[in-house]
């Protein structure tokens, strides 16, 4: 799957994933490949996903987060690195 995380100031990353984890508004979330398509908004907390060098975490201050297609596209209002 191919993930990018956006904020308003740059991109924070872009790359090949095998799964992510987010925290939904309504509770945390993960998307494995050929997830069915989903829109939602993401709470205050972390983002994790695993690449083929390991799994990264990022905590976020809110946004959304799109999957469509194998593609997940999250564009967080900012991101603790």
């Amino acid at each position: 799957m191919h993930l990018e995380i956006i904020t308003p100031d740059k991109k924070i990353f872009e790359g090949e994933v095998s799964e992510a984890s987010f925290p939904g508004a309504d509770g945390s979330f993960q998307v494995l490949k050929n997830h069915a398509p989903i829109v939602s908004a993401l709470a205050k907390g972390s983002v994790s996903f695993s690449t083929s060098e390991g799994t990264r975490t990022l905590q976020v201050d809110g946004g959304v987060v799109e999957v469509n297609d194998n593609k997940i596209i999250v564009l967080a209002e900012k991101v603790l690195v």
